[in-house]
């Protein structure tokens, strides 16, 4: 049996599934098998797998089942103790897999162990973007207020822990992996490999981009978690509305529309007050004062400088 399942679904995916499951197989960790879930797709997936020579790549065709039903699909036909996510256009460093291995051979407890991850467009390119959270041990009231992992293609779980928590809510067609993150927190420690190891794209295509869609997803999973969590505990309720509202705003920020960005942070503050002083909440004040005195164009350019000064510095650091 193989020691890792790598599970990738698939649904008209052909413009960055080939990279993608190129960056699998160059992975310094060897012992492996490679899951495409062809989730019911009309473009010529079938045709270019018949031509993959690697063995351990194997493809599950399905009728279209949404992200959800596709993972489910396979942790199903998984066969290894542990269980990595990647969506068909992200990327892995060559180190990812062997580096969370190791983690999860030495630490017997932790049920999930997750890396930092770089932000990349549809050219692979690095935005200057990087997500690099600390959390680890027991990180439920984290995941909640802040959503630390940010995307589904940096974690690998036992595949035993499952068996504890159930699989991924297929009712959901956004947000699932949050939700999934939060059932696993509550039962298991976390850990972090503290490396940019994932390549998380960013594209007009990106299911994140269906915001309408995404907020309603979030609202369902904060309101499930909370049907179910002590009392002591319900007050994160309004910390979690609030950390979704600066969210937001990060959004409308991107657009360049800080007075929909100046609406979100307020509803923020009046979820969770002290919300004011997180780094999240002044940075998003800076970047709503730089918006109203340079203009979209004129933020876009200080961002880009600031990014680039950051990789110089984490380069010569180096």
């Amino acid at each position: 049996m193989p020691k890792v399942s790598v599970i990738i679904p698939a649904y008209n995916a052909m413009l960055y599934l080939p990279k993608t499951v190129d960056s699998v197989l160059k992975q310094t960790f060897t012992d492996f098998e490679v899951l495409i879930i062809n989730d019911g797709s009309s473009d010529h997936i079938l045709e270019w797998a018949t031509g993959l020579q690697d063995p351990r790549v194997k493809v599950i065709s399905q009728e279209n089942q949404g992200l959800p039903g596709a993972r489910n699909t396979g942790i199903t036909h998984a066969q290894g103790e542990y269980i990595a996510f990647l969506d068909a256009d992200d990327l892995w460093e060559p180190t990812k897999l062997e580096k969370q291995v190791y983690c999860l051979d030495n630490k017997p407890i932790v049920g999930l162990v997750y890396t930092w991850t770089i932000l990349v467009d549809w050219q692979d390119n690095p935005t200057g973007r990087i997500f690099a959270s600390h959390a680890e041990g027991n990180v439920w009231q984290q995941l909640m207020e802040t959503n630390e992992m940010c995307n589904g293609s940096s974690s690998m779980v036992r595949r035993c822990c499952f068996d504890t928590v159930g699989v991924f809510d297929r009712s959901l067609k956004s947000a699932e992996d949050l939700d999934m993150w939060l059932r696993l927190a509550a039962r298991y420690p976390f850990a972090v490999v503290k490396e940019p190891l994932t390549l998380y794209r960013q594209h007009s295509n990106s299911m994140s981009k269906n915001r309408e869609r995404m907020i309603e997803n979030l609202r369902i999973v904060i309101e499930k978690t909370f049907q179910s969590v002590p009392l002591d505990l319900l007050h994160l309720r309004n910390r979690a509305y609030a950390s979704l509202n600066v969210g937001l705003a990060w959004l409308a920020i991107e657009e360049g529309d800080y007075k929909k960005a100046i609406h979100f942070r307020q509803q923020a503050l009046l979820h969770h007050p002290k919300i004011r002083y997180s780094q999240k909440f002044i940075r998003l004040s800076l970047a709503i004062l730089l918006i109203r005195w340079f203009g979209p164009h004129g933020y876009d350019g200080l961002r880009s400088l600031s990014h680039f000064l950051y990789w110089q510095i984490l380069s010569f650091a180096r």
